[in-house]
């Protein structure tokens, strides 16, 4: 890595990455995916289901942890999906204290509609980038994303 080079981008990086994060934490934002997909669904589970969906099973402080809400508003929000029949929670079979939310079939179907409105949405954006652009975006986004979170959360010495 070149010091000189990232040192006068990483404002730049900062601050798309903090615009990204705006814009995708906007209510709006999930209000609109949630009427382009079709369903009726909570505003505020809608984060919740999908994450139960890609990251499942999960538990509830490992789920409060990843969307930063408080565990007990989370385990309220939890409760929630499950009488809407959307989860299951079961208990782990790594820790019996701990119960873990699963998709079921009817919250799979769900995400799969919420997918298919992301993809709209997403079509729409990339609209006028190159494939090779895409590519690119994804591929150094994984990477990304994937170094982050091999990263201690404190700065080193």
């Amino acid at each position: 890595m070149h010091n000189t080079h990232i040192s006068g981008q990483l404002r730049v990086l900062h601050g798309a990455l903090i615009d990204i994060a705006t814009v995708m934490n906007r209510p709006q934002r999930d209000e609109a995916m949630i009427r382009e997909a079709g369903i009726k669904l909570d505003r505020a589970l809608f984060p919740l289901l999908v994450l139960i969906e890609r990251r499942g099973p999960i538990g509830v402080v490992e789920l409060a942890d990843r969307v930063g809400r408080d565990y007990t508003t989370v385990s309220r929000q939890v409760a929630k999906l499950d009488e809407l029949g959307l989860i299951d929670r079961r208990e782990s079979p790594s820790d019996k204290r701990v119960r873990e939310a699963v998709a079921t079939v009817t919250g799979k179907a769900m995400t799969d509609r919420i997918d298919a409105a992301r993809e709209r949405i997403f079509r729409s954006i990339f609209g006028s980038w190159e494939e090779r652009d895409i590519d690119d975006l994804v591929r150094l986004m994984r990477k990304f994303a994937d170094t982050i979170k091999e990263e201690p959360a404190e700065a080193p010495e």
